[in-house]
């Protein structure tokens, strides 16, 4: 059964109010008149244009450039022009205060674990497969996908994160991933939906189910998600992936494994860690334009091995940008921006005598940071012609980073104070698709006292069914890494 938004939202079927649990639908919203109300956003027409004003412009466009202090003219979900003083009789928001620049783009992260985030900060790779793809995934219910898919979404939002690659391995059932993909496309945030395997079982329909997801959910070129294959290191499945026409992202940090599919490689493929590949290996992912994403927290945190970002670029790959998991890592992207950098010109120092093949590996700037963090993820989510930079005639994917606040001011170089200054606390608005998801500092439509109630809910739900005792300082998760 095919389940709208509005009705999904409104508890109009069966499967929201009875599967999905009562209660779920109508948590964007405010409903309580009497509840204090956050800054109200000017109300806007879909088509509107909109004049964002005065602004510190980091457009991640060579041909756009950036500006000390320029505008931006959207007119509704495109950005229409940029440049200084811009003529316009409509809607005016004073950027002046403010860096505006293209929304960050993650290209993996596991949303469905949005109600246990946090639940295992001191755990390796092996108690991350034991505890949460083991044990939890095992009692996730449908509603559960949902609010965790939703709560995440909205939490990438709240930190400035436009764009996200959701890697959904918790197709348990068709009505897990159903509820996963209802819950990334309530919270309105520009996704790519990559389906993945969950606990097997006999409701487990992967990979196969990928063509009645296809044909249930993206029909449209222009919508805000779009479809994937969280594959395994498998032929069969990649080309089923082609096969329905969607890209192939997948989790490689084995030693030689990619050597058996050397020529499966292509650009419509992202590689996730990377780790431990051979040179052989990295050599096939240049040649064939192969994709990479690294998530250095939590691979340095887990074990999977030294984030390979000098390698990456040592073979002429740039990577991008993912957070991965919440269960031990924070969801925004300055924490990601931070990694990279101080990680990457650490490995560039500690480089001896170059290669004689290999040039040596000039150390990052931060500008470049914020390029992977943002053009980089829009690549290798297949999105750079819609998102990614400001440019005219893209999705008006945006976000004002407040320059007045006491942690940035002075901002002597805009670029710095992005990636080593400024933090969640910084991101006043952004827009997605042209439309005002967050502003001065709220979240818009969200019912975040409902959201929270529920997601406790569902969070109680999975610690009681996966046998994790509540300890005295209130934490759930049994002896990880000791």
């Amino acid at each position: 059964m095919k389940i709208s938004r509005r009705n999904f939202l409104s508890g109009g079927t069966g499967l929201a109010a009875g599967v999905f649990a009562p209660g779920l639908s109508g948590l964007l919203g405010k409903t309580d008149e009497s509840a204090s109300r956050p800054p109200t956003p000017p109300n806007l027409d879909p088509d509107a244009t909109i004049l964002l004003k005065g602004g510190t412009i980091l457009s991640m466009d060579d041909d756009v450039g950036d500006f000390e202090s320029a505008d931006i003219l959207i007119q509704g979900s495109k950005i229409a022009e940029i440049g200084p003083d811009l003529a316009h009789d409509g809607t005016t928001i004073d950027a002046s205060d403010m860096i505006v620049m293209p929304g960050f783009v993650d290209t993996h992260r596991h949303m469905w674990q949005g109600a246990i985030r946090n639940i295992l900060p001191d755990g390796t790779l092996g108690d991350y497969m034991e505890h949460i793809t083991g044990n939890a995934r095992s009692v996730f219910r449908p509603q559960d996908a949902y609010i965790g898919d939703l709560v995440s979404a909205l939490g990438a939002i709240d930190a400035g994160v436009t764009t996200v690659l959701d890697w959904s391995h918790i197709g348990n059932s068709p009505e897990h991933t159903d509820a996963a993909i209802e819950g990334l496309k309530a919270s309105g945030i520009r996704g790519v939906y990559a389906y993945g395997v969950g606990t097997p079982g006999e409701r487990n329909r992967f990979p196969d189910d990928i063509r009645r997801i296809r044909n249930g959910f993206f029909h449209s070129e222009d919508a805000m998600l779009t479809l994937a294959l969280a594959a395994g290191i498998n032929a069969g499945q990649w080309k089923l992936a082609r096969d329905v026409g969607v890209r192939i992202t997948v989790h490689v940090n084995g030693t030689g494994d990619l050597l058996p599919l050397a020529d499966e490689l292509g650009p419509d493929v992202t590689c996730i860690h990377c780790a431990n590949l051979l040179d052989d290996e990295w050599q096939l992912l240049a040649d064939s334009g192969t994709s990479v994403s690294i998530a250095a927290p939590i691979e340095m945190q887990m074990g999977h091995g030294t984030p390979p970002i000098l390698k990456a670029q040592s073979f002429g790959i740039k990577p991008s940008i993912s957070v991965d998991v919440e269960t031990q890592m924070p969801g925004d992207f300055f924490t990601q921006m931070r990694s990279f950098f101080s990680l990457q010109r650490l490995q560039v120092q500690q480089q001896g005598d170059p290669e004689r093949d290999r040039p040596r590996v000039p150390m990052m700037s931060v500008r470049d940071v914020v390029e992977l963090a943002t053009m980089q993820g829009a690549r290798d989510n297949g999105l750079d012609k819609v998102t990614g930079s400001l440019t005219p005639g893209k999705k008006a994917d945006i976000i004002l980073l407040r320059k007045n606040r006491i942690n940035v001011t002075p901002v002597n170089n805009p670029y710095g104070a992005v990636v080593l200054g400024m933090d969640t606390g910084n991101v006043d608005t952004v827009f997605i698709n042209g439309v005002i998801k967050k502003w001065k500092g709220t979240l818009v439509d969200v019912d975040f006292d409902r959201i929270r109630s529920e997601v406790v809910a569902s969070r109680d739900h999975i610690v009681s069914n996966a046998g994790w005792p509540k300890q005295s300082d209130g934490s759930f998760i049994p002896s990880a890494g000791n």
